[in-house]
């Protein structure tokens, strides 16, 4: 495997979150992190730095954005959390918060988030908090993190009650995505961001996904050239979107396609290494597009389609091949009631008219999504 430390950069493809006077760029190339000092210093009120990241990625690459932040005479001090998702919750919020006032930051000291989305998550919350707000950039090192995660503002943690529903909007200064990072991601962490990227195309973008059922063993083996695409068509969308729905009034919650299930699955598993994000994301894309079906919105083709891709990607299509099914429908529509896009008492769900033709619906009823849940799950 070759090292990025010390690699020279390609030019990075710079995207824009247009967001007014908070507007932020997402650079995106190879080589980033090496240079990442170079990068931030435009956007630092003090040349001052903490940086947070977790045990899994700092031994990695810590040491590369230290060295980075020296050349360009920026102090950086480090926060390293436990990895996993278990990490977001107010326990380690707590311990995140206490260190970074006991290093002594002032309103002026950016924070830095290296990792994945549960230390993009965590640490973009607790900079929302400290001292009543801190700047912070994230410098996102998972594919679901790149293409997802660290754009949008979206920060939090979890509770026994459900995913994400203690959080904050706070949006990053800058996003700075090394492709190459991914080259030491274990397999599994890939595709379950690969599960976010195939949403982008079932979304509202056909063609894309088209060209992840071409090119998807490309992208998922390495090819530098596929990656940058992805992540770069990902952004791009997710930018847009941002832009023009930055606290989810309405367009931004198409993002959640197959999250209401996801979301359920998570909570009923203990938001544990049993069913990582991605995973979940993918079984719920399945599950999305088979209520869409069943509703008579969408065509058994389009669903076949979907529920294939990530097969073959590796990825679980269905909720049958999950380690624990012992649940219940009932225990499912729980977790759901307790989501943060609950509205009026109606569950939201992101359905689907076909491949690219997403759309939000509140329309859908406890009884119908009970009835298909308890013939997905065979009780």
């Amino acid at each position: 495997m070759t090292s990025i430390v010390g690699r020279t950069p390609a030019t990075a493809t710079k995207l824009t979150v247009d967001l007014g006077p908070r507007s932020y760029d997402i650079h995106v190339g190879e080589g980033l992190l090496a240079v990442a000092g170079r990068h931030l210093a435009p956007v630092l009120a003090q040349p001052r730095v903490v940086v947070v990241s977790d045990d899994a990625v700092a031994p990695i690459y810590l040491p590369t954005l230290e060295a980075a932040l020296a050349d360009e005479a920026i102090e950086a001090t480090s926060v390293v959390l436990a990895a996993g998702e278990s990490t977001k919750d107010f326990g380690h919020l707590q311990e995140l918060t206490e260190k970074l006032l006991a290093a002594c930051i002032e309103r002026g000291t950016t924070i830095v988030a290296l990792g994945g989305g549960v230390v993009g998550d965590i640490a973009g919350f607790a900079a929302a908090i400290t001292l009543r707000g801190l700047p912070f950039v994230q410098i996102p090192t998972t594919l679901l993190a790149q293409v997802d995660s660290s754009i949008g503002g979206k920060t939090g943690i979890n509770t026994g009650v459900g995913k994400n529903l203690i959080g904050a909007f706070h949006q990053p200064r800058r996003v700075l995505t090394d492709i190459a990072t991914l080259e030491t991601l274990p397999r599994r962490q890939l595709l379950a961001g690969y599960a976010e990227v195939v949403k982008y195309g079932l979304i509202g973008d056909a063609e894309f996904f088209a060209w992840l059922e071409d090119n998807a063993a490309r992208l998922l083996n390495g090819d530098a050239a596929a990656r940058r695409h992805a992540v770069i068509t990902c952004c791009a969308a997710k930018a847009a979107i941002v832009a023009d729905d930055e606290r989810e009034a309405g367009r931004r919650s198409l993002l959640n396609l197959g999250h209401t299930f996801a979301h359920a699955l998570e909570a009923q598993t203990g938001y544990g290494e049993a069913l990582p994000h991605g995973e979940a994301v993918a079984v719920g894309l399945v599950l999305a597009f088979n209520l869409s079906v069943r509703l008579g919105l969408c065509s058994s083709a389009d669903a076949e389609r979907v529920r294939r891709h990530l097969a073959a990607a590796g990825l679980p299509a269905d909720v049958q091949q999950l380690a624990d099914t012992s649940w219940s429908a009932d225990d499912l529509i729980a977790h759901m009631e307790r989501d943060k896009k609950v509205k009026d008492g109606k569950l939201t769900f992101v359905l689907a008219h076909g491949i690219g033709r997403s759309f939000i619906s509140r329309e859908v009823n406890r009884d119908e999504v009970g009835a298909f849940l308890k013939d997905v799950l065979g009780a």
